[in-house]
């Protein structure tokens, strides 16, 4: 939908074909009506999701055919995926929110391949007007638990000041503070004001090193405007400015020591988040990304 919101807001009509839901309904009998939906309003573009996996890849060549657009690619993973190999060469035209993986993605038969980070949605990704005291916390992280290398790291945070940590697969991770499962639209704001800091953390090893891969964690944060610590990698700096946007940490000594030291500094944290905040609606929402997926280019800055 933020993808929706975006083509709106620029001016281009658009339909939302939501192949997921409509073969949980339907089953294989769903195809005909994805069809339909799709080629019957006639598009000039066509944004295809991994949601779409599950289409045949000759309905994913006719409905690319003629056409700008291409998959857009959300998640990170360490080698390509076949469903998105599959999916990606029969539309011919794959942007990754991960730069350091363009190469492996040519590599795989995949005609054209383009950087294109994810962003905010200015219409969901916004500060909480209402914050129960139950979110109240100095320090916040937001993420999947079933990568065992993220769950030292918050170990040792928890020893900075009081974490809680949401999101899903943690069960059975006793010795962290873990308060809720996912969180979505008002609720995610809501965590991100209550907490001093906003942590973001790599899901596996290695990821540190790669290029231009950060989480959309971090423009949802800036989007709430919340104070964002996070990894560093190279590129990072281009999207926001350490000590300006957010704060980068390099390893968890650094990431304990940041986080001691900004705890202390409140009118320090309110600035940076504030200034997050007007940079991302700036430059990084959706409708600054969609046109240059449209016009079948990636993003340059880098």
């Amino acid at each position: 939908m933020a993808i929706v919101r975006a083509a709106r807001a620029l001016g281009h009509p658009c339909r939302l074909v939501d192949v997921a839901g409509w073969r949980r309904r339907l089953g294989g009998l769903a195809d005909p009506l994805i069809r339909r939906l799709a080629e019957g309003f006639q598009p000039d573009a066509v944004i295809f999701t991994r949601h779409a996996q599950t289409l045949e890849p000759e309905q994913i060549r006719e409905l690319s055919a003629g056409r700008a657009g291409g998959v857009w690619y959300f998640d990170y993973a360490p080698t390509p995926a076949p469903e998105l190999l599959d999916l990606a060469r029969a539309a011919g035209r794959l942007f990754v929110t991960c730069r350091s993986q363009l190469d492996a993605y040519r590599a795989a038969g995949i005609p054209q391949v383009f950087f294109l980070p994810q962003a905010m949605d200015p219409a969901y990704d916004r500060p909480a007007v209402r914050v129960p005291s139950r979110y109240r916390c100095d320090l916040s992280f937001v993420g999947s638990g079933q990568y065992p290398d993220r769950h030292q790291f918050l170990r040792r945070l928890a020893a900075v000041g009081s974490l809680q940590v949401r999101g899903p697969g943690w069960e059975g991770v006793a010795d962290l503070p873990v308060a809720g499962g996912p969180v979505w639209g008002k609720r995610f704001a809501r965590v991100v004001a209550g907490a001093a800091v906003s942590i973001g953390a790599h899901a596996i090893a290695g990821q540190e090193s790669q290029a231009a891969c950060d989480s959309n964690r971090i423009w949802k944060v800036l989007g709430c405007g919340g104070f964002y610590l996070g990894a560093w990698q190279p590129g990072s700096d281009d999207f926001a400015r350490n000590g300006e946007h957010c704060i980068w940490y390099r390893g968890a000594d650094e990431a304990v020591a940041l986080a001691e030291r900004y705890l202390a500094s409140p009118g320090e944290r309110a600035e940076i988040a504030a200034a997050g905040r007007e940079e991302a609606l700036h430059h990084h929402t959706y409708a600054h990304r969609l046109p240059l997926l449209l016009e079948g280019r990636g993003h340059t800055i880098l």
